[in-house]
């Protein structure tokens, strides 16, 4: 009896302690809460200061993926991609065999693309994805052997510093690339009128001893016959030391340079490619065995090369007067009226909550609780009606310290829908799109940690943030510029490789009020 007592007693006490730390905890200030009767969820807006600003010249190797084309935009000008690489051969110091002779030389880059369909006949209808611009634009495509040695790395007083290349500098490339055009075959489909085909490829091969004839159906993709000559020269007959190692053939064969021009006629459009799973494949016949008869017959083989390595984007935009002004004019006072955001060597928009910094002690001394802050930007629709691509994502980030925040790793990374690239999607950032118009109307970016981060930590910096587009919102690292100002040293690497942009309604006091820039809070309130 005695011990049942005391064990009651024990456990009265603990109860007693552990609602007292629950209770301490749900009283933190700034945190989540789920109110009862004592409280009510009450919304406030505190204005922002947000302006725009240029991204100048800015590091663009080792993207995951490479903008090949011209992209008329409507809204915001040209932006013109190029695109040079590095090649590495499947395997050093090969054996090619005897006397060998190029048949045939391809050059193919997979492209993004989704199925929609399968054909009674065995063959697929294909859509292509990530193509900006016109449906059947054309380009005069050129490959080019490049003269520029690229590095991944070089030695700086004794450190090894990784070597950075940046958008701005293709005329470097340009100036030193290798006549003559490698994609020469008489077919202009092949160059001078190049175009990104959804169609499938069909390649008829006949086995060299049987004569039986197979069919294989590829998926649509960059498909370049190169000249022979050249690689017959350059690779089967190169001397055995320039293949021997990676060092050597980079020194001997520095890569391909793909240059865009406008063709005589039509319009353009501009792709993106995952350039590193492209590959150049050379078909050729060639001895494999020493032998005395004068008859003997070479065998068909084949050596790979692959697209990688050092690699650059080059890009060059030609902007929309009003677009240019708006960058590079920016009111970092009074906040500008419209944002702009664009890829590349584009824009993004700076953040400043300084407002609602001097509201902290405030809501400390009254034990306001955060329950949710978002930051909501809404799409100038006019001057966007003329776009003919919006941004599916925006990504705001720590500028100060060019790094996620920390509402950025809360939620899942996982996707909603069917959509991959809608990851992330409690933090927010994708395009809302009004039902009536089927246009995009608004992007809204969650910050509530981060917002409750300030409020609980009087030592917490009240950091600017960044806005810009992004083609990939899991790519958080950031590229540096070529020349780093008192704003920007840095932009997010997703942004870079993303050729879009659009115009959103910013903090200036002269946008109207329901489509103004502001930071919205949720707070649970005590009575």
């Amino acid at each position: 009896m005695y011990n049942t007592s005391f064990i009651k007693k024990i456990l009265l006490v603990a109860t007693v302690v552990l609602l007292y730390s629950c209770d301490k905890d749900f009283n933190a200030i700034g945190d989540n809460l789920i109110g009862d009767n004592h409280f009510d969820l009450q919304g406030e807006k505190y204005d922002v200061l947000a302006y725009n600003q240029e991204i100048t010249p800015i590091q663009s190797n080792a993207l995951a993926v490479n903008g090949l084309g011209i992209y008329d935009n409507p809204v915001l000008g040209t932006t013109k991609g190029n695109y040079v690489t590095q090649l590495i051969m499947a395997s050093y110091a090969p054996t090619i065999g005897d006397e060998p002779v190029a048949d045939s030389v391809v050059l193919s880059v997979p492209y993004f693309k989704h199925v929609k369909s399968s054909n009674a006949d065995g063959s697929t209808t294909y859509e292509l994805d990530s193509i900006y611009g016109a449906t059947a634009g054309k380009l005069k495509l050129s490959v080019y052997e490049s003269g520029v040695q690229m590095r991944t790395s070089y030695f700086d007083s004794g450190s090894q510093m990784a070597q950075l290349y940046y958008t701005d500098q293709n005329t470097d490339f340009d100036n030193f690339k290798k006549e003559p055009r490698l994609n020469d075959d008489p077919s202009v489909l092949q160059n001078d009128q190049f175009f990104f085909s959804s169609a499938e490829i069909n390649q008829l091969t006949t086995d060299a001893t049987t004569g039986k004839k197979t069919l294989s159906r590829l998926a649509p993709e960059m498909h370049l016959k190169l000249n022979t000559g050249f690689f017959d020269d350059k690779i089967l007959k190169a001397p055995a030391t320039k293949l021997a190692s990676a060092d050597a053939f980079q020194e001997y064969f520095r890569g391909l340079y793909f240059k865009v021009e406008r063709p005589d006629t039509g319009p353009t459009n501009m792709a993106l490619l995952d350039f590193s799973k492209g590959k150049i494949t050379i078909y050729y016949k060639a001895k494999t065995a020493i032998t005395t008869d004068a008859e003997t017959v070479k065998e068909n083989k084949t050596l790979d090369l692959t697209l990688g390595s050092a690699t650059a984007s080059l890009l060059n935009d030609t902007k929309n007067s009003t677009y240019d002004t708006a960058i590079k004019n920016p009111d970092n006072v009074n906040g500008d009226a419209n944002l702009y955001l664009k890829g590349g060597q584009g824009s993004l928009a700076v953040i400043d909550l300084s407002n609602f910094a001097t509201k902290l002690a405030e809501i400390r001394a009254n034990k306001w609780m955060v329950n949710e802050a978002n930051l909501v930007f809404y799409i100038d629709s006019d001057k966007m009606k003329d776009a003919d691509y919006e941004p599916k994502r925006v990504y705001l980030y720590d500028l100060t310290n060019n790094v996620p925040l920390i509402d950025y790793s809360d939620g899942t990374s996982g996707f909603a829908g069917t959509d991959p690239k809608a990851t992330r999607y409690i933090f927010g950032g994708l395009l809302e799109v009004d039902a009536t118009t089927k246009r995009g109307k608004s992007y809204k970016v969650r910050i509530t940690n981060h917002i409750r981060n300030l409020i609980k930590d009087a030592t917490a910096v009240n950091v600017k943030l960044g806005l810009v587009v992004t083609e990939s919102i899991d790519i958080a690292t950031s590229n540096k510029l070529k020349l780093k100002n008192s704003v920007i040293s840095e932009a997010p690497r997703g942004s870079v490789m993303s050729p879009v942009g659009t115009i959103l309604y910013g903090s200036k006091a002269s946008v109207p009020e329901a489509q103004r820039l502001r930071l919205e809070v949720y707070y649970t309130k005590p009575n």
